[in-house]
């Protein structure tokens, strides 16, 4: 061979460093033509696969031309990404535009995929036309200009002759790692359709047709056409000037759908601040008809206690003549009836002067006023057209640049009144509002009354409000470390007060309170992931259980937040699910359900449902038997594994309707769940009848979340989405708002109840929370 083939044969094996291709790739100068290849942007959104005859509709969007087919109605076709509905060619599906460009980028992605080097070696397409061997010698090189694979010898003869001595001859292998794709891109020619083996060349001016020499030939001959590259240069800039129009449309509907956003989330942020508001007002309002309540019965009973004083003595002073007069007066009937003429005659004069006597005397003592009570009303509350909360809708402004001047005009005048979370409220003329009234009245009584001591820790002397744990905050210089945050953290936590309960609809006054307990974090210096916490049950005495299932782990920690080991799971199980029974603890991991022994050994399993991705374990109240929700009833087993009961929530009228995502039973021995199917927190019996079922506007459009039950009877739904904690009676009935972001619930994920009377929450950080639910008549 001589020196010129064999430094052609080293260029051919290896492209150089400084060689264009490799440049190309190690530089990144073509980005956009990588990712088209690599993308989806050569898959049908319809079949999901790659273009065959692509058809370009006038939306610019494109699909095989069989898909469209299939997706045609009548004489439209509509398309399945914008919805724009397009009129059908007469001539059928196949009229639409062809795609030469995605055409172009599948024959490149066609001829780089030919073959594997490794197994089917592709052979050489010069060597049969040469006389050689039949198949071809193994080709190890590409010429770009003829989209040939050659062979060594006809590589180097390739670049030889005279006719081809100017192609690009590459190495195949580079070829098939893309190394060369921007070169075959240029060096490609569209085929065209009507004239095999011929490329387009021309464009008809009059016609907007691209054409090859045999197309100008024929019906083109006398129109005018230009050479692809001039036509091209001709009508860039109008393409240009429109793209760079649209780009103009497309930044202002970005700033548009940004500030609709932003519109979205002030109102979103004002409703909740007013809703806020308008609960602490009502419950402002609610504490003072109370108060007055009670002072109005306090005074009712003060009146009728001295009127029964008053009315004892007269009457014993009564009873006490009565007793007189009608003893003397039988003594003298039976002295009359009896009594023979001589006895009568000397007992005259005494029972004469006995009786003259008690006539004398007054038979009636002074009687005594007697005010009877009658209640006056205020005309306001018999008015039907007063009320005392009233919503006023102002136009909303549009929010202006960040600095100061941006934020004095967001937060309006310093004087303006302000609410709990240091929100300035709208002012109306000048004149105090209902809501502000209310609010006023709640924080003077929450000050004064000595029943909202609890929501304070020992260490504190007075309520601080939010405005004061945040309104001065020192300028941290760099980043302090995690336990300062989390000491902070439940710092603001222990140091909240609670939101003023709402009425409670069974007549007792107050609803059960929440009390600041403790925090601690689950995560432990073995767990190689964050922890996801997916169950909590109690377990023990003042202990509980939670089920890590990103670690595969059972944590077992105190009330006070210490670390006291882990129940033993099966290799391989990622517990969702827990509830403790009597010495033993059954989870639900996957479609199974296993109960367990505190040592780990297992008990039995037993197969699940595979149409619910995750299912729900109770205990019940007895400790002997779980409750689990399968497919949208639940199943109830026994110590030993046998099916106890089944039942659905409604019966069967409810098959197929329910999807009971999260459940647990009362002490009362009812089943409680949060329906997903329903969108609704349902209560039903042991036998499946419904007792109460709550889908009002009180889930606040979420998903019912995690639910437990205290010692009364007290439903605790979460509400994951709003960071809520509410709170039902036992049949089902909102009475309001328990935990809020005011106690530092940031998404939590699943609640229990420990002893029947501390609620724990866990958070998605894998924080856990515990409150003492305080009870109203405390």
């Amino acid at each position: 061979m001589s020196a010129g083939r064999r430094e052609a044969a080293l260029y051919l094996k290896r492209p150089e460093e400084n060689s264009w291709p490799f440049r190309m790739v190690s530089q990144g100068s073509s980005p956009s033509l990588l990712e088209a290849l690599s993308s989806d942007f050569l898959a049908c959104k319809i079949c999901l696969e790659q273009l065959r005859v692509p058809k370009t509709l006038p939306c610019l969007h494109t699909y095989c031309q069989d898909c469209l087919g299939q997706l045609a109605e009548g004489s439209h076709v509509r398309c399945p990404e914008c919805r724009e509905s397009v009129p059908v060619p007469p001539t059928g599906v196949a009229a639409f535009k062809s795609n030469f460009f995605v055409n172009g980028l599948l024959d490149l992605v066609k001829a780089r995929a030919g073959g594997d080097l490794r197994a089917g070696k592709p052979a050489c397409a010069l060597c049969p036309l040469m006389g050689g061997a039949s198949a071809g010698g193994p080709a190890t090189a590409r010429c770009l200009d003829c989209a040939d694979d050659l062979c060594q010898a006809c590589a180097d003869g390739h670049r030889c002759t005279r006719q081809t001595h100017s192609h690009r001859v590459v190495d195949l292998v580079g070829y098939r790692a893309g190394w060369y794709d921007e070169e075959a891109r240029e060096r490609q020619a569209a085929q065209c359709p009507q004239h095999p083996g011929e490329s387009l060349r021309f464009l008809c001016q009059p016609c907007s047709q691209l054409l090859c020499r045999e197309c100008r030939l024929d019906p083109h001959l006398d129109h005018p056409c230009l050479p692809l590259a001039e036509a091209v240069r001709a009508r860039r800039p109008g393409l240009e000037e429109l793209l760079a129009g649209v780009d103009s449309n497309l930044a202002e509907l970005e700033a548009t759908r940004l500030e609709e956003k932003e519109a979205l989330a002030r109102l979103r942020e004002q409703a909740a601040k007013v809703g806020t508001q308008v609960e602490e007002a009502a419950e402002g309002v609610l504490r003072a008809l109370l108060a007055q309540k009670q002072e109005v019965l306090g005074q009712l009973r003060a009146h009728v206690e001295a009127a029964e004083e008053a009315a004892r003595e007269r009457l014993g002073e009564l009873e006490s003549r009565e007793q007189v007069a009608r003893e003397a007066a039988a003594f003298a009937r039976r002295v009359l009836s009896l009594g023979r003429e001589a006895e009568i005659l000397s007992l005259e004069g005494a029972i004469a002067q006995r009786l003259q006597q008690l006539q004398r005397c007054p038979w009636m003592p002074g009687s005594a006023p007697c005010l009877l009570p009658r209640l006056e009303l205020h005309p306001g509350l018999l008015d039907q057209k007063c009320h005392l909360l009233r919503l006023s809708f102002e136009e909303q402004q549009p929010r202006k640049a960040s600095g100061k001047d941006g934020a004095r005009s967001q937060g309006g005048d310093e004087t303006q009144p302000q609410s709990r979370d240091g929100a300035p409220t709208p002012k109306q003329d000048g004149a105090q509002t209902p809501q502000e009234d209310g609010a006023q009245t709640l924080k003077a009584e929450r000050a004064e009354t000595p029943q909202e001591d609890g929501a304070k820790t020992p260490k504190e002397g007075r309520a601080q409000t939010p405005q004061e744990d945040g309104g001065a905050q020192s300028p941290r210089g760099g980043r302090s470390n995690k336990k300062r945050k989390f000491k902070g953290r439940l710092k603001s936590i222990s140091r909240e007060p609670s939101p003023a309960p709402g009425p409670n609809l069974e007549g007792s006054g107050l609803l059960p309170r929440p009390v600041f307990f403790c925090s601690f974090p689950t995560r432990m210096p073995g767990d190689k992931r964050s922890p996801r916490i997916t169950g909590l049950c109690p377990f023990g005495s003042r202990e509980i259980l939670v089920a890590d299932e990103q670690n595969r782990a059972l944590k077992r920690f105190s009330l006070n937040g210490d670390y006291t080991g882990a129940v033993p799971v099966p290799e391989g199980c990622s517990p969702c699910s827990v509830a403790a029974l009597q010495d033993a603890v059954a989870f639900s991991a996957g479609a199974r359900l296993y109960l367990i022994r505190p040592n780990g050994e297992v008990q039995w399993r037993r197969a699940l449902s595979l149409c619910q991705a995750s299912h729900a374990v109770a205990a019940m109240p007895s400790g002997d038997r779980v409750a689990v929700s399968v497919s949208g009833h639940v199943e109830v087993y026994n110590m030993e594994g046998s099916l106890a009961t089944r039942f659905i929530p409604g019966g069967k009228a409810s098959r197929g309707l329910r999807a009971l995502v999260f459940l647990t039973t009362s002490p009362q021995g009812n089943f409680v769940g949060s329906d997903w199917q329903q969108n609704s927190l349902v209560v039903c019996d042991g036998l499946g009848q419904v007792i109460g079922e709550y889908r009002g506007p009180g889930l606040h459009g979420c998903q019912p979340g995690s639910v437990s039950v205290d010692k009364k009877g007290y439903i605790f739904l979460t509400l994951r989405e709003v960071n809520k904690v509410v709170i039902l009676d036992p049949k089902g009935s909102l009475l309001g708002d328990f935990l809020t972001a005011y106690h530092g619930l940031e998404k939590p994920r699943v609640t229990t109840m420990v002893d029947g009377r501390y609620l724990v929450v866990s958070l998605s950080n894998g924080t856990i929370h515990v409150f003492r639910v305080r009870p109203p008549d405390s």
